[in-house]
């Protein structure tokens, strides 16, 4: 039986078909908000996956190209790996999710997001997010919910609920909120520079919305949910717990965590493993169990030191951050370089800047953005924490950190007018004791500025994490977490911006939300530190942008021209920008609105092209001077090169002062002459003269 429900939801229609489609899956949600269309599943395995620690959930946001009216490109016609964006909304959605499932569910689940049609006016990730709480909920699959999703933007200084695709692109805000019924979740944000008051303005009005659509999808369980089935629970026995302890005391455990050194913590704890794999040596039950039982006891006694005692594994204060150190240039002849470390996190970033002409496209259902001209990339090598792995390229966490760091440096960045590069910022992770993330937003923004780009302003993040208790006015937030804290904590809580305000916000948790005064907490501490790495770590290495780009970086002139007149530089086929880029060595890009660009290393070369694209633009005027090459000689006279594809004719009876009975008694291919104009004959051809040139030497 199908049944259909529907809510007004900022201004537009939300429409869900239960049990229309999808009948096999555990859930199935057939999503529709305005024309967008989605259909989303939930599944689950019948049985645990054997010999695993953590809940297996995958989640996916499948892009159609026929929802836009699209062939997908390449040679097979169809769709192929997930893009950037599908990539980063699938983490989106399994961020606020993931913690509602319950801690020991070892089954198999898999969340299918497709995208069947969009409305520019109703944002397709927005309705995927929907439909992945609402097909979950109804399931039978364990899941703690409903959860809604809710997003934000800023116009004209006007709070947006669920911009359109236009208002999302152009706005000053691109704000997620995921809430429960009690408290926000997850938040996910890229803003140009909005003050903190206004940003947490922004997530409660997202917050409040949320209940709305929390109190529609409650109503649809009420009708179509199902029981949720029972599993197999993964539990530590409690005789296994004693024994541990008894081997090794608490303060014992205490004093091999508390350590500001990772490796020397890593050790410690080996060596207390095999001390117990040897006391278990006749229990294969129990030693199965050593890895886990350890790692809750660790868990444990790092969780009651800080919120107890407020002491940190590294002995450091709540509210103070690691060591900093930064430097630029450490790599020569690249555009730009930059080292920032913190405590035992360590990135170094490398900027390369190009023509606009290799930006990078984008293909997909987004038909706003096409090209991106800023691209930040991020690596994590298996070396920079002490692992052995072979390199695949990155995954899916990797795009979301290099994804955050470019969203954080956007809002600073110089327009294509002001600086017409094309700019690549790679961020590789030398080493990682927790948030690389915001060391890679502090080490691009020095590269950036080490490699003559004009930012802004300056932009910095840092981490915040959390330690909660048994009520929600027990907790602790932490400043600058470490590896060891994002693991045992409750939250990982990153913020970029600048002294203006925020740039990027990506908040993680683990427990099911956070109270205002805890969000509230952490942007203000996130404030607080980025303001202070700015002042004592990334100004004494370098203060602001370098005046002029890289020695080793392209050089790029740029000119205006009439658009009416880019046929004439580009030529049949392309015949003459070619033959000027031949001539010259340099590249050319020419925008639709006249805007040309030459790029190259050799500024003579340059100045040569530019003065070619001048030429081939002029209107010639009476009594313009010209200097050109003889490329063609008949019997009636000579036909001067300006430029490529730019010529003019000199009539045999302008050549000399005195008569002449051929061309070729003065002139002969290749010689560079100066001209003068004539004017229009008769039928309206430009005419040339040497002779009538001020001071020309043509024979008398």
């Amino acid at each position: 039986m199908v049944k259909t429900y529907t809510m007004e939801l900022a201004g537009r229609t939300l429409k869900v078909e239960i049990g229309k489609v999808g009948k096999q899956a555990n859930g199935c949600a057939f999503m529709q908000y305005g024309e967008t269309t989605v259909l989303s599943t939930a599944t689950a395995s019948e049985k645990p996956r054997e010999g695993i620690d953590f809940f297996p959930l995958s989640v996916e946001f499948e892009e159609k190209m026929y929802a836009v009216g699209k062939i997908p490109g390449g040679f097979n016609k169809r769709e192929g790996k997930p893009s950037e964006n599908a990539i980063l909304t699938s983490r989106v959605i399994d961020r606020p999710m993931r913690p509602l499932f319950p801690k020991d569910y070892r089954n198999d689940v898999s969340l299918i997001n497709m995208v069947m049609s969009v409305d520019p006016a109703c944002r397709p990730e927005l309705v995927a997010m929907l439909g992945a709480s609402i097909s979950t909920t109804i399931s039978d699959i364990p899941f703690d919910g409903p959860c809604a999703m809710t997003q934000m933007g800023l116009v004209n200084g006007e709070l947006i609920v669920n911009p359109t695709q236009e208002q999302w692109a152009s706005g000053d805000l691109k704000l997620t909120v995921a809430s429960t019924e009690q408290k926000v979740i997850m938040i996910e944000a890229g803003a140009n520079e909005v003050p903190e008051e206004k940003m947490l303005e922004a997530i409660y009005k997202a917050h409040e919305v949320n209940q709305t659509v929390i109190a529609f999808i409650k109503g649809i369980v009420a009708e179509v949910g199902k029981p949720k089935h029972d599993y197999e629970h993964y539990v530590i026995p409690e005789e296994l717990f004693s024994e541990i302890k008894t081997l090794v005391p608490p303060e014992e455990m205490e004093k091999a965590v508390f350590t500001d050194e990772k490796q020397v913590r890593e050790e410690n704890i080996r060596k207390i493993k095999d001390r117990l794999a040897e006391a278990f040596a006749d229990k294969e039950d129990w030693l199965l169990l050593i890895d886990d039982a350890v790692y809750q006891y660790e868990k444990k006694t790092v969780r009651k030191m800080i919120l107890k005692d407020q002491k940190r594994p590294d002995g450091r204060a709540v509210n103070e951050i690691r060591p900093l150190s930064a430097e630029v240039d450490l790599i020569p002849r690249v555009h730009g370089s930059a080292m920032f470390t913190r405590g035992q996190t360590q990135i170094c970033d490398v900027i390369t800047l190009a023509p606009l002409s290799e930006m990078q496209r984008v293909d997909g259902l987004d038909e706003n953005v096409t090209h991106k001209r800023y691209i930040h990339q991020y690596n994590f090598p298996s070396y920079s924490v002490g692992e052995t792995k072979v390199s695949r390229g990155p995954g899916r966490r990797e795009i979301g950190h290099g994804a955050l760091a470019e969203r954080a440096l956007l809002p600073v960045l110089p327009s294509e007018e002001e600086f017409p590069y094309a700019i690549r910022a790679v961020s590789e992770t030398f080493e990682s004791n927790g948030s690389t993330s915001m060391a890679s937003t502090c080490a691009s923004c020095m590269s950036l500025m080490a490699a003559g780009v004009p930012i802004k302003r300056m932009v910095a993040g840092i981490s915040c994490g959390l330690v909660t208790g048994e009520t929600d006015d027990e907790y602790l937030v932490l400043t600058d977490i470490q590896g060891l804290e994002d693991f045992f904590g409750d939250m990982d809580f990153k913020v970029t911006g600048t002294t203006e305000g925020i740039t990027a916000i990506q908040m993680d948790i683990k427990i099911h939300g956070l109270t205002r005064p805890i969000v509230e907490e952490a942007i203000r501490r996130c404030r607080e530190a980025r303001l202070f790495i700015m002042d004592n770590c990334m100004k004494p290495a370098i203060s602001g942008p370098r005046p002029e780009v890289n020695e080793y970086a392209p050089k790029i002139i740029q000119i205006q021209i009439d658009p009416a007149k880019i046929g004439d530089v580009v030529g049949q086929r392309g015949k003459t920008i070619n033959e000027i880029i031949e001539r010259t060595g340099v590249k050319i890009d020419i925008t639709d609105d006249g805007a040309v660009s030459v790029c190259g290393t050799d500024k003579d070369k340059m100045d040569k092209a530019i003065d070619m694209v001048k030429m081939i633009v002029t209107e010639f005027e009476k009594g313009m001077i010209l200097t050109g090459t003889v490329v063609s000689i008949k019997e009636f006279g000579a036909f001067i090169e300006f430029a490529p594809g730019k010529e003019g004719m000199v009539h045999i009876s302008k050549i000399a002062h005195e008569r002449i009975n051929h061309v070729e008694d003065v002139l002969t291919l290749g010689d560079k002459v100066t001209v003068i104009c004539l004017g229009k004959d008769k039928m309206g051809r430009i005419s040339f003269s040497i002779k009538d040139v001020p001071g020309s030497n043509a024979p008398a």
